[in-house]
């Protein structure tokens, strides 16, 4: 045991050498030969107690020191496959941050890729249609094009459609009213033919407004800068009405009922009515991200969702759980591509609103059908009658896409057989079968 410790000791005296010592000091005292070489009269003394204590110390700190465990087969799999997934995210964020924000391509989709090219709106401006991320843009374009025509008209748009918050236009349209009634009702006096821009409440409610100021301009009032009474140094910016429009009074009334009467200038969704001939892909969908209100990352979380389905369906949920899941379903789409086939097999389909009422669509069938003056019934895609109309398209069920079934009113083709008339045949109208495609 007592060797045992010199060595150990010798050996940490080996390490741990300092700056002014060599370290072939140590190794020198238990060689063989310096043992031979040694002197008789000078014995070695064992170490002490302290030394031995020490010793021990430092042997049971090496021995607690984790090991490096050799890497194992399975070891080099799970890292190959965590370095692949690793290497998946990063490829897939990346194009997903570049498709965000990069625009739309110019180009279109095929029907061989979607079922549907994607989600287009109408201007009701030029009846130009146009893509989804190109509506505003083009709108705002055909509003200010509309000014060279009708100055007045296009200011109320502006006002009414470039403002979002409805309570502030509100509340500036019936100031601006105001101030047009008040020249109305006191056509002789100068103070209400005069609005000072810096009041407190013009900038407040109106300056805030785009498309006020065009407005005013368009009406006949013109900016003037004036010197303050009594301080001429000092200036202020006024709308003055100008003579020619304080003598159409009238004209003048008319264009306050015309601005407390606008709206704004919404786009209006393309059905792209397609008909197509039957097919058994009927119920097959493949939909653009147009359809979906839901960025990149809410669509990666939904697909974990997913895979919980299971066991969320083995869960014991309260009634408000329930609701609340059923509320988030219903937010998670914007549109809906419905599909309707018909008796003779054909199918039509059509683009909707995901929170259109079902009225819409029966709308959008009657329009297609040839005798439309019959009534019909409209099948979900589990078989059950879409009898409440008001009710939207989403709570129905009936997002992000569905196949619908039509039949005729059972009772009136009845009554048609009863009385000798013949069997309806075709049910679309004959323009609409005339442009008929395949669908792949």
């Amino acid at each position: 045991m007592k060797k045992f410790f010199q060595e150990i000791k010798a050996d940490l005296q080996f390490r741990t050498a300092g700056p002014g010592q060599k370290l072939s000091e140590a190794p020198k005292e238990r060689a063989p030969k310096d043992k031979a070489k040694a002197e008789p009269s000078k014995c070695r003394q064992g170490p002490t107690n302290e030394a031995q204590m020490a010793a021990a110390a430092a042997l049971a700190r090496l021995e607690q020191k984790p090991k490096p465990r050799a890497p194992s087969s399975q070891d080099a799999i799970r890292n190959q496959v965590k370095k692949e997934l690793m290497a998946e995210a990063a490829a897939s964020e990346k194009g997903a941050s570049v498709e965000q924000k990069s625009a739309l391509p110019d180009v279109e989709e095929g029907p061989s890729i979607f079922s549907v090219s994607g989600v287009y709106f109408t201007c009701p401006l030029t009846g130009a249609t146009v893509r989804k991320d190109q509506r505003d843009a083009r709108i705002k374009q055909a509003i200010l094009d509309h000014a060279v025509n009708d100055p007045v008209a296009a200011s109320i748009m502006e006002i009414h459609t470039f403002n979002r918050d409805r309570e502030k236009v509100k509340l500036g349209v019936e100031t601006i009213a105001k101030y047009l009634d008040n020249i109305h009702l006191h056509p002789t006096e100068e103070k209400y033919q005069r609005i000072k821009l810096q009041n407190k409440v013009f900038q407040e409610r109106i300056h805030c407004l785009e498309g006020a100021h065009k407005y005013f301009e368009a009406v006949g009032f013109e900016k003037v800068t004036q010197a303050v009474p009594g301080q001429e140094d000092i200036t202020e910016d006024f709308y003055v009405l100008k003579e020619e429009a304080l003598g159409k009074l009238d004209e003048l009334k008319e264009r306050k009922e015309q601005l407390l009467a606008g709206e704004p200038v919404r786009a209006q969704l393309d059905r792209q009515r397609c008909i197509f001939k039957p097919s058994s892909q009927a119920s097959h969908f493949e939909l653009p991200n147009d359809f979906f209100n839901l960025t990149a990352e809410e669509l990666k979380r939904e697909q974990r969702l997913r895979t919980d389905a299971v066991e969320k369906a083995s869960m014991l949920r309260t009634k408000a759980m329930r609701e609340k899941e059923e509320q988030r379903e219903l937010r998670k789409y914007n549109y809906t591509l419905l599909r309707v086939r018909f008796p003779d097999g054909y199918i039509l389909q059509g683009t909707f609103f995901a929170r259109e009422p079902v009225s819409a669509l029966y709308q959008f069938v009657r329009q297609a059908l040839q005798n439309n003056w019959l009534p019909f019934e409209l099948l979900g895609p589990g078989g059950h009658k879409l009898m409440d109309e008001s009710m939207a398209l989403n709570e129905c069920g009936l997002v992000p896409s569905a196949l619908l079934t039509f039949a005729w009113d059972a009772e009136v083709m009845a009554d048609i057989k009863a009385s000798g008339g013949e069997r309806i045949e075709n049910v679309l109208k004959p323009d609409l079968l005339s442009a008929v495609q395949t669908l792949s």
